[in-house]
Order: structure tokens, then C-alpha cells, then sequence
């Protein structure tokens, strides 16, 4: 899993990827705090994410796992919007 934040969305006037009224982000990678890695992806959206909420993203083989994406030509997936992170009993991120 990699987390990320929302940055924007990609539109696309063309599009072959199987999927009716898919929508990709654009995903700044971060670190546990939040904090942006100026390292960028582009993600297809499941889970209805808004700009600049904390997400879990998969990448790779796993973003073609689910029932919506089986063999479908994609590489990063969006799978959930982060609420809160505990390390070592601390919170370190809260949305």
C-alpha cells in the first residue's frame, strides 16, 4: 500500500479502459504525517475520494484484483480514504 494525497483529477477526452464512467486522480505520494513527496501518480478512484483527503493506494497486479478491475489495463487503484493513523500510540495524522 502506498499513501497519498489528492492533488487533482486526470480527464481524458479518449479513453480505452473498459470501465463506464471511470475517474482517475492525480496522487501526490506522502509520508504517515501527511507531508507531500513531490513523487506523482495517476490512480482510478472506487472509493469517491475529494481533493487533498489521505488515500490508500495499491499498485500494480493487486489494482486488477477486484471485481470491478479484473483484467482491466490499469496499474494504481485508489482502495481507501484515511481517517486517522496511530504510530507507536501517537497520532500522527487525523483527517
Amino acid at each position: 500500500m502506498i499513501l497519498g494525497k489528492v492533488v487533482g483529477t486526470v480527464v481524458s477526452s479518449s479513453i480505452n479502459d473498459g470501465m463506464e464512467g471511470s475517474r482517475y486522480l492525480l496522487i501526490d505520494k506522502c509520508n504517515q504525517h501527511g507531508e507531500k513527496k513531490g513523487d506523482y501518480l495517476v490512480a482510478l478512484d472506487l472509493v469517491g475520494a475529494a481533493y487533498d483527503e489521505l488515500v490508500m493506494v495499491t499498485e500494480g497486479s493487486p489494482s486488477r484484483e477486484t471485481p470491478l478491475t479484473i483484467s482491466k489495463p490499469l496499474d494504481a487503484l485508489v482502495v481507501g480514504i484515511i481517517d486517522l493513523i496511530d504510530e507507536n500510540d501517537t497520532v500522527v495524522y487525523r483527517k
